[in-house]
């Protein structure tokens, strides 16, 4: 039975699948290759091991697929979102090339695993096409024609392509593939358990140490020694700074509604704005299909009214798409890069038997594939022509501008030490909400539950220190810094963090209470 938190947003997909059953670690434990996280990057990376002949057990906080991979569009793709012609840019022709080719290699991977393994997953092969934003040019798709062809894919520009409402001209990118990501997930971990290997969820990972006694420890007190470990948790638990400081968490939204069969075409398509669109469908009933369209994105714990991001992408698909009515609405994470490119291999400034696989820049299902292929090559000991291009310890110096962005946005983000209260009064955090008030000197989050009472805990993320804000949408304390994100009641579910927001006190307040007191020592 799958456990996913209550008070988030539900996928479709999450509801519409049930995972294998698994338990908790309860002992002690020695692997060949320990991997931290039960998303896509995490089985993909731990079936490929399997079939070296490695053995493997894989850590998961929460449930299989609970994170982002229950959370994507599942788009399988060689179109990037950062655009060739950025990443010529940035790394040059011949690493846009490399790009090209992995993302190519990770689509023809899945395809064999779900043919060798009978996954039953609806994949389908369809075209992907690429259209332009209203305030965007012709210019914009001319360019990434040229640069998509120089990096080695078979594109074309279409004047009229079969997308069912007007968009002009679009760049199509021939066979790509869209599946249903939990039952891919569900395959992949029947096939891991079929051969003995180790699943474990409801596991939270507390410490992750390389070298030559390389080991994971557990919440729970256990310790899973390993050769290799490989971190595959979206934004990574067992870095500290060197990876934080290259990418930047962005929320990305999601409404699926019911179409008619037949009135939207098999395709995937995205358009070229800022943030951009997304849309696919997926089978739903005899008579209907889920059209499913992502988008407005923006920075994590930066937008106080999450809600208007539903209701904006809503309303820009019920003016493009013969809606009938909505019938899922969620939000998820991504990690985008300062340079375009994401992080897969060798972890930068820790022991070389510590791998990452991080930075999706929103194609987050191929991606994970590449980072599972590079991976296990790498601790296989076989070259990887892809391996500088996603090296996580990499400096690019033509992204200078990105990164000096992205890292004064952070700094920004601890001003908020020295803002007033988010409320006036207790009385003004409504049932089922929460706020950031100040006790003292202290920030402190406080929630209001469904009947009244209050739960106070540290406002204060335990990986650097940002004081988090209340994400009305997912009833999560989200933090504005780096990403990680804590349930109502303080529970981390989303690193960098892996400990909990600290208590500080627990108390129910009276309805008629008019100001703001400290919860008892």
């Amino acid at each position: 039975m799958n456990t996913y938190n209550t008070h988030e947003t539900h996928s479709y997909w999450m509801d519409s699948v049930e995972m294998p059953p698994t338990k908790a670690l309860d002992k002690d434990l020695m692997v060949d290759t320990c991997i931290v996280g039960g998303g896509l990057g995490g089985l993909i990376t731990a079936y490929l091991l399997m079939k070296e002949g490695r053995s493997v057990c894989i850590l998961e906080a929460h449930e299989l697929g609970s994170g982002q991979s229950g959370r994507t569009t599942a788009h399988f793709t060689t179109a990037l979102d950062d655009r060739y012609f950025e990443i010529e840019r940035l790394h040059g022709e011949e690493k846009a090339s490399m790009a090209a080719e992995s993302h190519q290699a990770a689509i023809d991977e899945i395809e064999n695993i779900i043919k060798e393994e009978g996954i039953e997953c609806e994949m389908q092969h369809l075209d992907g096409y690429l259209f332009l934003a209203e305030d965007d040019h012709l210019t914009t798709l001319e360019e990434e024609f040229r640069a998509a062809t120089r990096a080695g894919l078979i594109v074309k520009l279409v004047q009229q392509p079969p997308l069912g409402f007007d968009c002009g001209t679009c760049l199509c990118f021939p066979r790509q593939i869209q599946l249903h990501p939990l039952k891919l997930l569900r395959g992949l971990a029947d096939a891991i358990l079929k051969k003995g290997q180790a699943i474990f969820t409801n596991t939270v990972v507390v410490d992750v140490q390389g070298g030559e006694q390389a080991f994971v420890t557990t919440r729970d007190g256990h310790t899973v020694r390993a050769q290799n470990i490989v971190v595959a948790t979206n934004s990574p638990i067992n870095d500290l700074f060197a990876i934080h400081t290259k990418q930047a968490p962005y929320r990305t939204y999601v409404v699926a509604g019911l179409i008619e069969k037949g009135r939207f075409p098999h395709v995937l398509c995205w358009d070229t704005g800022d943030p951009y669109h997304y849309i696919r469908t997926t089978p739903y009933s005899v008579t209907h299909d889920l059209i499913i369209v992502g988008g407005e994105d923006h920075k994590t714990g930066q937008n106080p009214y999450p809600e208007h991001s539903l209701q904006k992408l809503e309303e820009w698909a019920r003016t493009r798409f013969p809606i009938e009515s909505v019938r899922y609405r969620w939000s998820g994470q991504v990690m985008e890069p300062v340079d375009a490119m994401g992080f897969l291999g060798h972890n930068p400034m820790d022991k070389n038997n510590v791998y990452v696989i991080t930075g999706d820049s929103g194609n987050g299902m191929t991606h994970c594939v590449v980072g599972g292929l590079l991976i296990r090559d790498q601790i296989m000991n076989r070259p990887n022509p892809w391996q500088d291009l996603y090296d996580p310890g990499r400096v690019t110096l033509k992204a200078t501008k990105e990164f000096i962005s992205e890292n004064a946005n952070v700094a920004a983000q601890y001003t908020e030490y020295v803002t007033p209260d988010h409320v006036k009064s207790l009385d003004d955090i409504p049932e089922g909400e929460g706020a950031v008030i100040n006790l003292g000197l202290k920030k402190v989050a406080v929630y209001k539950d469904e009947v009244g009472h209050l739960e106070f805990m540290s406002a204060v993320c335990p990986h650097l220190a940002g004081v988090v804000h209340w994400n009305s949408l997912e009833k999560s304390w989200d933090c504005p810094c780096h990403g990680s994100r804590f349930d109502c009641h303080g529970k981390v579910i989303e690193g960098p963090a892996f400990d909990d927001l600290t208590p500080v006190g627990h108390k129910d307040k009276p309805k008629d209470q008019d100001s703001i007191s400290p919860p008892p020592a």
